[in-house]
């Protein structure tokens, strides 16, 4: 383990020096005339992410994974409308000591990150109508905050969905988004048995601004015939907002509630609830907030969100992607801090979250967590990132575990 992680930050340490060069020595802006030949040939897209990550979990031997991610796609210009993006998508381990989730092996800590060479997205996106865009094809959903639909952009390879989704703003003051799912290309990749749902889903968002704060109402119906147990019909409202309440000081506040049941072929029946209460107060770069989010169970069945992007809820020891089936209660207080103009880079940002997750009555204790993370822009396209997570389980099964993760960030 340690000649590994020697190996391990190594290779970060190799990939930072031109970060770091970079970030004290600013790139000219592109003239006028590059800006205008990029707009009609098209943009290259290109993004890499080096990441170490280590797992120390009771009962399993610890785990070291090096993996380096790379996408390159291109997007054409508009035409008539139209607009045609290609993306593809590869994931190299360069240390494997760690189960991948596909090849084990068992007896080691998992860190989702398998490697992977794939297409990420091939989407046409259409404009022709007023407000209004079209995309069809493999594509990424973000929908809110994640909390239902996400890209898991936090795990090397990224989800994305073989889908037609459409935005509208017409109908001001609404923002409505309807998608409707064909497949889910998950994280795991192509060759995991669990790397693609077939689906019949359908998503429904609408978002409005009003004075009282942002007011989204939703529906997903969630229908995978080769995953029925995951099927459900969720459907929900959230309001979120903020409050000045002086000239240094601001409130922070969100509210949402939401309703599941079984849908498609799912054979189980269970009619469970979602909530979320969460307040906080921002002064300039310093911000914190108390929450309280609950997952429902009935001792059968649970609250689940399997589109979502777990990763940011419950604690990045990643222990809750399932929720127990007892449901969940998850207490939690954050703060950050953005330093606008760190010593070196262009803006860093702080963080720190501890939380006590429960079962739903809260009679239970789970287990709590403390994380901490910090993220330096070095300049517009690179950036690193250091965060670690410590996970005290009470229950056997949710074991104790320490995570640690060092990235390096390029985009161009």
């Amino acid at each position: 383990m340690p000649t590994v992680g020697r190996t391990a930050f190594l290779a970060l340490a190799v990939m930072a020096a031109p970060a770091v060069a970079s970030a004290q020595t600013p790139a000219p802006p592109p003239s006028p005339g590059a800006a205008a030949a990029s707009s009609r040939s098209g943009e290259i897209l290109f993004e890499s992410r080096l990441r170490y990550e280590g797992v120390s979990q009771d009962g399993l031997d610890d785990a070291a994974a090096l993996t380096l991610r790379t996408r390159l796609g291109w997007q054409s210009p508009e035409r008539s409308g139209f607009r045609l993006l290609v993306e593809g998508e590869s994931v190299v381990a360069l240390v494997d000591d760690y189960n991948d989730t596909i090849h084990g092996p068992a007896h080691r800590a998992a860190v989702a990150d398998p490697e992977a060479f794939e297409l990420n997205r091939l989407q046409l996106a259409w404009t022709g109508l007023p407000d209004t865009e079209v995309i069809l094809g493999r594509q990424r959903i973000v929908l809110g905050s994640a909390r239902f639909v996400g890209n898991v952009g936090f795990r090397q390879n990224e989800q994305t969905f073989d889908a037609v989704k459409v935005t509208t703003r017409a109908f001001e003051p609404l923002t409505v988004t309807w998608a409707w799912i064909d497949r889910v290309h998950r994280v795991f990749g192509d060759d995991s048995p669990v790397g693609e749902w077939r689906s019949d889903s359908h998503l429904i968002n609408v978002e409005a601004p009003t004075p009282a704060g942002r007011v989204t109402a939703y529906g997903y119906l969630l229908d995978f015939s080769n995953a029925p147990a995951q099927s459900s019909a969720t459907w929900g409202a959230r309001l979120e907002g903020s409050r000045t309440l002086s000239p240094d000081w601001s409130a922070l506040y969100a509210l949402e509630y939401a309703r599941q049941s079984e849908y498609g072929d799912n054979p189980a029946r269970f009619d469970v609830d979602y909530g979320l209460i969460s307040a906080g107060l921002k002064r300039g770069p310093l911000t914190g907030t108390l929450a309280l989010e609950r997952l429902d169970g009935d001792g059968a069945q649970a609250f689940q969100t399997p589109l979502a992007t777990l990763h940011a809820f419950q604690g990045w020891a990643d222990v809750f992607l399932t929720t127990p089936r007892d449901g969940l209660r998850d207490v939690s207080a954050t703060v950050s801090y953005a330093v606008a103009r760190p010593p070196l880079g262009r803006n860093a940002t702080l963080t720190t979250s501890w939380r006590d997750v429960r079962d739903a009555d809260g009679s239970v204790r789970y287990g709590r967590e403390l994380d901490v993370s910090v993220r330096l822009a070095l300049d517009a396209r690179w950036a690193v990132e250091i965060k670690g997570a410590r996970f005290d389980g009470t229950q056997a099964a949710f074991a104790d575990r320490d995570k640690v993760w060092a990235a390096i960030d390029y985009r161009f």
